[in-house]
């Protein structure tokens, strides 16, 4: 073969190259902004009968009529009559822990006590309630009380660690019969 057959079949054979690679990388290419509003297709036929897919969730923070991800009953016993404020403090130690384990990466829930119970109770990432939205310890305002009726404080130490307080039966915070959990491990402030 002459040199110049063999530079026109090396072209020839890049083109070829190219052409075939172009539509892999076009299939592949990351979505635009207005594909990625879309649902992704499904992976098996649907029926013929079956519903269409559901729109992509919102980014904004979950609307109150979004159906939940799913409840716990962890909190089940919360303020139960014949329980105690030290079990109460404990129980909230667990639905925190448990918070923990599904977003270890997002720390405690953060801001007020309205706050907190809203993305306890399923205003959060995978719309989980581990607090059912009409537990008996929710009050009118949203928040999560204490046995008496005192909305509890949740004071933050670290992005692990969140200490919790109940104004305890006279619902006044700082006196004597205040009842405060601090997690084992917390900093010392």
């Amino acid at each position: 073969m002459t040199r110049p057959t063999l530079l026109v079949a090396l072209a020839a054979a890049l083109v070829l190259a190219v052409m075939l690679f172009l539509p892999v990388t076009r299939q592949s290419a990351p979505p635009t902004d207005a594909a990625a509003a879309r649902p992704a297709p499904a992976t098996a036929p649907m029926p013929a009968a079956a519903t269409p897919p559901a729109a992509a969730a919102p980014a904004d923070p979950v609307p109150e009529s979004a159906p939940l991800g799913g409840e716990s009953d962890l909190a089940a016993d919360l303020n139960a009559p014949s329980g105690t404020i030290q079990r109460d403090l404990a129980i909230l130690q667990d639905v925190f822990s448990a918070w923990l384990t599904n977003f270890p990466r997002l720390g405690h829930p953060g801001g007020e006590n309205r706050d907190i119970t809203a993305a306890l109770c399923g205003e959060n990432p995978v719309r989980f309630a581990f607090v059912p939205r009409t537990h008996r310890a929710i009050n009118a305002a949203g928040e999560l009380c204490d046995r008496w009726g005192t909305p509890f404080r949740f004071h933050q130490l670290s992005g692990q660690h969140m200490e919790l307080r109940s104004a305890g039966p006279d619902r006044r915070f700082g006196t004597a019969d205040d009842a405060v959990l601090t997690p084992a491990g917390a900093p010392v402030l």
